[in-house]
């Protein structure tokens, strides 16, 4: 377990709950393997807690390292900018923490499984429906 360092998850964010849930499912898998202590997350927008709170409650909780983990697919204007320029402004109010924006999901090759998987499912669950 690294003991200084918080992995905080950061979502789009979405006005429906249940949107939003997969995020707090990812953060309770990723407390479960150990390696951080701490494993927060926090929102774009539309949702709480804000990527600010969520930092916030990284360095509350002792946090001396911080990687900033975009869940997102791509590195579009979100993780170019946006988070790039948070990462930045979060260093800058914490002067005595480090921030890391690691890479978005993208082109990772075990993503390539789980699309492969998901397609697989859809798949068989055709072969099983009946035809009209």
């Amino acid at each position: 377990m690294t003991a200084h360092t918080a992995l905080l998850l950061i979502a789009h964010g979405s006005r429906q709950e249940e949107a939003n849930a997969d995020l707090y499912y990812m953060r309770d898998r990723l407390h479960e393997r150990g390696r951080y202590a701490v494993v927060e997350v926090a929102f774009l927008e539309l949702a709480r807690p804000t990527i600010e709170e969520g930092a916030e409650l990284c360095v509350r909780a002792g946090a001396t390292r911080v990687v900033l983990m975009p869940y997102f697919l791509s590195a579009g204007v979100h993780v170019r900018r946006d988070l790039s320029t948070l990462c930045q402004t979060l260093g800058e109010s914490y002067p005595q923490v480090l921030f890391h924006l690691a890479a978005p999901l993208g082109r990772h090759p075990l993503l390539v499984e789980v699309v492969a998987d998901r397609a697989r499912e859809a798949e068989e669950a055709l072969i099983e429906e009946p035809r009209p």
